[in-house]
């Protein structure tokens, strides 16, 4: 699987015009899942983001985790983090699972969120496959690539 980590005061997507999903202080988590992940990815994924250390503790050290400040998260789905655009200007997402393991595992990586999450911080998301509107103020800024084998 294959993650964007970002770092925010605050962020929210919408479909339609209507927001469907928003958090303060927190991580927002683009995620992408590949042809050849499974449910242990999806896990490793979601334990990996909730000890990544990327809030400053007392001394301004990135040392805390988002459940070490009590932030939240907002998963998003973006399969075009598995772009290809070696071949020319026109990116290939051939390296992005199909639609229905996609929404499974997206679906896995949001239901574990919420179980590991939930009593220390919101969980929201977006919606797997809509035309979605993200926004964000990112806190740093602070962007982190992750992938997940």
């Amino acid at each position: 699987m294959i993650a964007l980590i970002q770092r925010v005061a605050r962020a929210g997507v919408s479909v339609g015009g209507a927001e469907i999903g928003a958090i303060g202080r927190g991580l927002l988590v683009f995620v992408c899942a590949e042809p050849l992940d499974d449910d242990a990815e999806a896990d490793k994924l979601v334990a990996k983001v909730l000890k990544l250390r990327i809030f400053s503790d007392d001394a301004g050290k990135m040392n805390r985790s988002v459940v070490d400040v009590g932030g939240g998260l907002l998963i998003v789905s973006q399969f075009t983090l598995a772009a290809d655009v070696s071949g020319g200007n026109r990116p290939s997402f051939t390296a992005a699972a199909g639609p229905e393991l996609g929404r499974r595992l997206y679906d896995r990586v949001i239901a574990t969120a919420r179980a590991a999450h939930a009593h220390v911080g919101p969980v929201a998301s977006g919606e797997f496959g809509a035309d979605m509107q993200v926004s964000l103020v990112n806190d740093g800024p602070v962007t982190i690539p992750m992938r997940i084998t």
